[in-house]
């Protein structure tokens, strides 16, 4: 287990505030106890999520080309057949992924390929599980082709506390399944579009594991 680059400068920023707050308690109320007691409670609080939000836990990411594992650590609360309007411009079968704060934020690649697409949008940050939030979020669209020449879309989705999305792919650049994809910060969703005839062996509410879950066969 190890801290994810991404989380550096919100951990620097957070034990600035944490040693800043206590260092006014003890310089301006060093005989109150309670409130001595009440930072000390609020900073280890505080560092403790700030670190387990920014975790990287190890994976080992077993390669397999027929199978469509999860970009993202969270829970299944969208599968249905829907028309892709940005790129695809066709039918194709729609997963989301919701990510709590709680989860890990790493997002994955759930295939090997080429990156044909890749583009943000900025836009508004309504909350992840809103209709509208996969069209007017600040978002990031990848798209994918794998080596049958088959297109996957995937877009990470900005949510209401979810205010920075990393990615770090480029178009043309060949990626392997399971690889780091980007990261969303504090919480929001991950779509993925499917072809039609895609086998989904994910459930509505199932809780899957980023780089691991197989969520989907072709």
């Amino acid at each position: 287990m190890t801290i994810h680059k991404e989380g550096y400068p919100s951990i620097l920023i957070t034990t600035i505030f944490v040693v800043l707050i206590n260092f006014l308690t003890n310089r301006f109320a060093p005989d109150i106890v309670w409130l001595q007691y009440l930072v000390w409670a609020f900073s280890l609080f505080l560092m403790v999520v700030i670190l387990q939000f920014f975790r990287h836990p190890d994976k080992h990411i077993e390669i397999n080309e027929n199978n469509i594992i999860a970009p993202a650590d969270g829970k299944v609360v969208v599968i249905e057949e829907t028309t892709e309007d940005e790129y695809l411009k066709d039918r194709r079968i729609q997963v989301s992924i919701f990510m709590s704060p709680l989860n890990v934020h790493v997002n994955r690649y759930p295939i090997s390929g080429i990156l044909r697409f890749v583009k943000f949008h900025p836009g508004k940050f309504l909350v992840a599980w809103h209709p509208k939030s996969s069209t007017e979020n600040e978002r990031t669209t990848i798209v994918l082709e794998n080596a049958k020449g088959q297109q996957f879309l995937i877009r990470q989705i900005a949510g209401a506390l979810a205010r920075r999305i990393v990615w770090y792919g480029k178009e043309n650049q060949t990626v392997k399944q399971g690889s780091e994809l980007g990261f969303i910060k504090f919480g929001s969703r991950v779509d993925i579009f499917l072809p039609l005839g895609t086998k989904v062996t994910a459930n509505i509410n199932d809780v899957v594991t980023g780089g691991k879950t197989v969520i989907a066969t072709l």
